[in-house]
């Protein structure tokens, strides 16, 4: 990770944020002291392969019908939902 002091930092403000928007992360720096990061962001969850998890999952359940759920079959789904 580079180091960049806080003065710099502030006058390469847009180019340091375009360098991370392409993967790169730095040290913001105070006086030979690092204060803070900056970071691309990571992307989140993907909301639509969630819902569709979900909706297996209740289908899942209407055919069960109160039928016990193993430990393999929540570690499945489980796994299925961090695809």
């Amino acid at each position: 990770m580079t180091e960049i002091g806080a003065f710099e930092a502030k006058n390469q403000f847009s180019r340091l944020i375009e360098r991370a928007r392409h993967g790169e992360a730095f040290t913001i720096t105070h006086r030979g002291v690092a204060v803070a990061k900056l970071v691309p962001v990571c992307e989140g969850p993907d909301v639509a392969k969630a819902r569709e998890a979900l909706a297996r999952l209740r289908a899942g359940a209407k055919q069960r019908r109160g039928a016990p759920i193993s430990r393999d079959e929540i570690l499945k789904w489980i796994a299925e939902g961090r695809r």
